[in-house]
């Protein structure tokens, strides 16, 4: 990474990724044929990673365990130019994993995440790198972070600050500091966990309201919404093939920021994410290794 470029701080999860998708409807309780596949994950990796497909520099502080799957996440990270200079080595703990299971249509059914190494990205080592983070041209960060480092980073860092809630139930961490975050990104549960309206429109006007800068809803397949300040805009989602739900939200996150770091407004920001997102689902992987700048602007007819 060059010091004269800007950069993209992650500050979030990497996790070992296990997907198992049945060939036909899911029995519970049962042993459904279908395919395993292990590949590497984490939404605070995954957005690094599609950051580095449209030609952002990054770099991402993270946890990694003494394990196996903490050389393999490094050397991954390596060949895609993902910076791990300011990672957290942890011999003693074990590297995140994500356990997924879905249905023959690709959409999630079930999912277990052992993320209990992030607990280690604290407020003592947030401050450790505040310098660095500071000087990034955007900070984003995921829900795996503890309150005690979200307190941290949304009181120290001066950078903009774009926020993945990651789950419903992380989304709830984000309550307290929600007047600091410049761009969130919820889907409609999440967003409704945090402001108790189920209609995505209306969440994202009362996330506004809370002091949320640029509040991106999603509604999946129904679109995003976008407030930012009195109103709320509603963006159709392009046409979309589903054939894997999981890292839709990571690639559209990476392409507000990316957005954002390139001088676009917050419509062009929404439109690029929604198409992101679409190409991310298209795939059957949770990264889509075709996304780029030229892929966003076919998905948008440009």
């Amino acid at each position: 990474m060059t010091a004269a470029k800007p950069y993209v701080a992650v500050v979030g999860a990497v996790n070992v990724d296990l997907w198992g998708r049945s060939f036909v409807p899911l029995v519970p309780r049962d042993s459904n044929p279908g395919e395993v596949r292990v590949s590497f994950g984490g939404v605070g990796r995954n957005i690094a990673h599609n950051l580095r497909l449209l030609g952002a520099e990054v770099e991402l502080l993270t946890a990694l365990g003494g394990d196996a799957w903490a050389e393999q996440v490094e050397a991954d990270c390596r060949s895609l130019g993902i910076g791990l200079n300011r990672a957290l080595r942890l011999p003693e703990a074990r590297t995140g994993s994500y356990l997924y299971i879905s249905g023959p249509d690709g959409d999630l059914a079930l999912a277990v995440c052992d993320t209990d190494i992030a607990r280690y990205i604290n407020a003592e080592a947030l401050l450790r790198q505040m310098a660095f983070l500071n000087g990034a041209a955007a900070v984003v960060f995921d829900g795996n972070l503890t309150p005690e480092a979200l307190d941290c980073l949304t009181e120290q860092c001066t950078a903009p600050l774009f926020a993945d809630p990651v789950s419903v139930t992380k989304a709830r961490k984000l309550a307290p500091v929600l007047g600091h975050i410049h761009t969130l990104k919820p889907n409609a549960l999440e967003a409704a966990a945090l402001t108790g309206e189920a209609d995505p429109a209306r969440a994202a006007e009362a996330l506004a309201a809370k002091g949320v800068g640029h509040a991106f809803v999603s509604d999946g397949a129904g679109g995003l919404y976008l407030a930012e300040g009195a109103g709320v805009t509603h963006f159709p989602c392009p046409p979309t093939r589903l054939v894997n739900a999981t890292g839709g939200g990571d690639a559209a996150m990476a392409a507000l920021a990316q957005s954002f770091v390139s001088g676009l407004s917050s419509e062009q920001a929404a439109r690029r994410a929604l198409a992101a997102g679409s190409l991310a689902v298209e795939c059957e992987e949770t990264i889509n290794p075709a996304l780029s700048e030229a892929a966003l602007a076919g998905k948008m007819g440009v």
